[in-house]
């Protein structure tokens, strides 16, 4: 069965991408990826999230019994989910954790499975489970939490995992430790986070799900009294108008599509819209880039772009174009969330990082000017 392996389960709507990779002290290398599709008139028969466990359970499980050779476990990764606020780093999944993750999370989605998976799968091969830089990391210090209106305070939801992992590379290709980095790393998928990193802490950033810039399924953030006057028309009830916003919202709404894909085909061919949409896009995202600049008072060690849409050859000198005289602009196309779960757990198996115990209260600084 040779050397004990990370295996780390990132849930999606209609998918469960798993990671083989073995721990070498605190780096690890991978050994095998896979993604389960999980077919959507089956998945639209549970009533709930929660009620998924099982079935992708079994399809995890049946995909380490299919390995040739079978696989010794070491620990298992699992996504962290829309947990309440936390600092970054490893947390060690319990029981209390999973009931969190599976009946009392910030927001329900398919990520909030990754904690209840792994413990799951953790338990049958003897071995830990921890999740890694949930999306509800929070570090944001008290003087980026004040909105303007004591009720709604400031808070950090972002692509944590992807940022904190791009950082460290940035890190490690500028020869620095990651905690004296300074850096603005832009997640670009299908939601859009863009954040400040202050010796190696997220200070602040965009907020995927709220004051962000719209990206292929999400409205991001939006004229505020236009959008109360929405919320008390009638027209839709508040779960339809959550998911107008954080799922048929940003291109989609627009042009009727998710891929940007797509859409660069719908430019080619001469589509005005498109071209407008793609262009407002792309203008907020330099804006946003740019806003978290100003918060490390513009001198970042660098800029990273990252994400899905970075593969993209007509985005990436877009933004480049804009943002390049601010700091040198590193792309680093694609999700590394799988990678970025395992070193985590690597780390914490040589010692490198102690994992937090649940619950985890957050660290918030002073006023850090």
């Amino acid at each position: 069965m040779g050397m004990a392996l990370i295996l780390t389960i990132n849930p999606g709507t209609t998918t469960t991408r798993l990671g083989l990779f073995r721990p070498e002290g605190d780096r690890v290398s991978q050994v095998l990826e896979r993604t389960l599709e999980h077919d959507e008139a089956t998945m639209a028969r549970f009533d709930s999230i929660a009620a998924q466990l099982p079935f992708r359970a079994s399809a995890v499980q049946d995909f380490l019994d299919r390995v040739p050779g079978g696989v010794r476990l070491a620990a298992v990764a699992g996504r962290g989910g829309m947990l309440s606020p936390v600092p970054a780093g490893v947390i060690a999944v319990d029981d209390a954790l999973v009931d969190f993750a599976l009946h009392r999370p910030a927001h329900h989605h398919a990520s909030n499975l990754g904690a209840p998976l792994a413990n799951r799968i953790a338990l049958a091969a003897g071995c830990p489970a921890y999740v890694v830089d949930p999306v509800s990391v929070d570090e944001l210090p008290a003087v980026a939490r004040l909105s303007g209106y004591p009720d709604i305070p400031r808070f950090s939801f972002v692509h944590a995992l992807n940022i904190r992992a791009c950082g460290r590379r940035l890190a490690a290709d500028l020869g620095k430790p990651f905690e004296e980095l300074d850096a603005v790393v832009a997640h670009l998928g299908a939601g859009i986070s863009v954040a400040a990193i202050r010796k190696g802490r997220i200070v602040d950033s965009t907020n995927r799900m709220e004051n962000s810039p719209f990206s292929p399924e999400r409205a991001g953030g939006l004229p505020p009294m236009p959008l109360i006057d929405l919320c008390y028309s009638g027209q839709y009830s508040k779960a339809e108008l959550k998911r107008r916003l954080y799922g048929q919202g940003g291109v989609y709404a627009y042009l009727g599509t998710k891929d940007m894909r797509r859409v660069e085909e719908m430019i080619a061919k001469g589509d005005a819209r498109a071209e407008l949409v793609w262009q407002a896009m792309v203008y907020q995202i330099i804006k946003a880039i740019g806003s978290m600049a100003a918060v490390l008072g513009f001198r970042p060690d660098g800029i990273v772009l990252t994400g899905g849409m970075v593969q993209s050859t007509r985005l990436r000198p877009a933004v480049i174009g804009q943002i390049g005289g601010l700091a040198p602009v590193t792309c680093y196309p694609g999700s590394h969330e799988s990678e970025a779960l395992a070193q985590g757990v690597a780390r914490v198996l040589s010692g490198a990082e102690v994992a937090r115990s649940w619950p985890v209260a957050p660290e918030v600084e002073g006023l850090p000017w």
